[in-house]
């Protein structure tokens, strides 16, 4: 079993942990609608990945009234 040999303080310990902290996210502009989008993402807005339809919005889907 591992046995620390010295105490480490919480000033060492905190100043490791201070690059472990997770950096913002950088949104891109969807050429599509416009709307802010996570990078290699299909939109959630318009359902558009790199200029072609991948996912059909609730909007344009008809469903019968007697399907149901």
């Amino acid at each position: 079993m591992a046995v620390q040999q010295n105490k480490v303080s919480k000033s060492r310990r905190n100043n490791r942990r201070a690059h472990d902290s997770l950096s913002a996210a950088n949104p891109n502009e969807c050429p599509n609608c416009g709307e802010l989008k996570r990078p290699h993402h299909v939109c959630p807005s318009c359902g558009h990945y790199a200029d072609r339809e991948v996912i059909a919005t609730v909007e344009e889907v008809d469903l019968d009234e007697d399907a149901a």
